[in-house]
């Protein structure tokens, strides 16, 4: 059995979804497994992963409105504020969509869809570099 791991440190520009994809496919190149699988770890509180569509931005756009809507900066019932008004509101939204995805790898590839891509949410509005970790097991 395969096992490789590697660190990704993903630049976010701010809040949204960012596309971590290319990391990851690195990552599994790399590592020489041909068919196991791919886990990816988010090592913060503030952001999260998720799959999502990949071919049309509205989707993405319309997960983070909704997302917005869902967990609203501002609430009074928030009483951890100390790094600002996005603050408890990250450390929900990442409840909400996680820190870790479990990912097929076959023929040497991640097995996603056509239409899915890797990203990184982030939840803050300065969220900065952002550390993933990437462990592959396999064959």
């Amino acid at each position: 059995m395969l096992q490789h791991q590697a660190e990704v440190v993903a630049r976010t520009r701010g809040r949204g979804l960012h596309d971590v994809t290319s990391d990851v496919v690195a990552a599994v190149t790399d590592s020489g497994v041909r068919s196991g699988l791919c886990t990816v770890f988010i090592s913060h509180t503030s952001a999260s992963l998720t799959i999502q569509e990949n071919a049309d931005p509205s989707a993405r756009r319309d997960l983070e409105r909704f997302i917005e809507r869902l967990v609203p900066e501002g609430d009074p019932h928030f009483t951890h504020t100390a790094e600002g008004p996005d603050d408890m509101p990250s450390h929900i939204k990442t409840a909400l969509t996680g820190s870790d995805l479990l990912l097929p790898v076959s023929g040497g590839r991640l097995a996603v869809g056509t239409w899915q891509g890797v990203y990184l949410c982030e939840h803050r509005d300065h969220g900065g570099p952002r550390s993933l970790v990437v462990t592959l097991f396999g064959e």
